[in-house]
């Protein structure tokens, strides 16, 4: 297993993270056997979030006994101080430890940002946290490459999470800026949130790009981290027939794929399209329906609620048929 510095932070990670979504399919002993695993096999970042349910349970449970063998890192949506610091209390009681190697700001928008750095914000409670040695760094995730662009000239950011994989490839510039920067880079959603269906394809694409430090594909079973293992091991270029299976990939998908660019913006309902689609991702491709079910239903404006006005599509530059997947989100959530 290969070995990066994740920027600034200054820790040794493996190329290959543990996503730490899909475990809520399994329980607590089928975590314990993947991060048993792990160890074995060098892989040695965890992720997980406050939002994934009993992720950080059933990690905590996995980790006793191998606790340091691991840079563990999580993520809060709080953007308020008294918020944050209660998540940070609580994934420390759910992982079963008295420190987390890093701590992440869980996908602001813009707003939430100038909210999460202000006065009674988020970032002074993981100060505060860090100055006590319950988090060792602080990060940011991100879905929007406003949001990216502007986490790169925050100086607390030491690590920046953002999705990149074969047809997602809106953040590839800031990518490049983080090593930079020495900022280390996460790739989240390698792929594509289980759109793209070769694993060691899609895992191959990342780990050919040098200015991705660690990538975190969501596993549940040993035979996944296997296969995962050896696609990001193996160093050799891309070659032709792969390079081909690429744009294949992106021909299929690049049409009716929301990157989360929200160039769409603003509906005229208020509908948040590229959360939508996210949360029907997961319905449609992940065995997690009752999370994505839970997510959408934070969601102010629902999918059905569009008007059919169009406003959006023009301003696709995928020029996706946006009014037509909202009606079939809207049917897939049953409304």
């Amino acid at each position: 297993m290969e070995y990066k510095t994740l920027g600034k932070t200054g820790l040794k990670v493996s190329r290959m993270g543990f996503g730490g979504i899909p475990i809520q399919k399994i329980d607590e002993e089928g975590t314990r056997k993947l991060l048993q695993d792990m160890v074995k096999r060098g892989i040695n970042y965890i992720d997980s979030a406050r939002g994934y349910t009993v992720s950080e349970q059933y990690i905590g449970y996995g980790l006793e006994g191998i606790r340091d063998q691991f840079v563990l890192a999580t993520k809060s949506m709080a953007r308020t101080k008294e918020a944050m610091a209660s998540d940070i209390e609580t994934s420390l009681r759910n992982f079963r430890t008295g420190y987390i190697d890093l701590y992440q700001v869980h996908n602001p928008s813009m707003e939430q940002l100038d909210q999460v750095i202000g006065e009674g914000g988020a970032l002074e409670a993981l100060l505060e946290a860090k100055n006590a040695g319950k988090i060792g760094h602080i990060g940011i995730t991100a879905h929007s490459t406003e949001v990216f662009e502007r986490a790169l000239t925050l100086d607390w950011v030491e690590t920046i999470m953002f999705p990149y994989n074969i047809v997602e490839q809106q953040g590839a510039e800031l990518i490049r800026r983080c090593g930079e920067k020495n900022i280390g880079f996460i790739d989240m959603k390698p792929l594509a949130g289980g759109a793209i269906e070769d694993g060691t394809l899609a895992l191959r694409y990342v780990c050919s790009n040098p200015d991705v430090t660690i990538t975190i594909p969501g596993m549940a079973e040993i035979r996944e981290l296997e296969e995962n293992q050896k696609a990001c091991e193996n160093q050799e270029p891309l070659t032709k027939e792969e390079e081909e299976k690429i744009q294949a990939v992106r021909d299929q998908l690049g049409t009716d794929f929301c990157r989360r660019c929200n160039y769409c913006a603003p509906c005229s309902v208020g509908i948040q399209i590229p959360s939508v689609f996210l949360f029907a991702g997961y319905l449609q491709r992940y065995d997690l329906e009752q999370w994505a079910r839970d997510r959408y239903s934070t969601l102010k404006v629902k999918a059905s609620a569009c008007i059919g006005c169009g406003k959006c599509e023009p301003r696709c530059p995928y020029h996706l048929p946006i009014r037509e997947k909202l009606k079939i989100c809207a049917a897939d959530f049953g409304e």
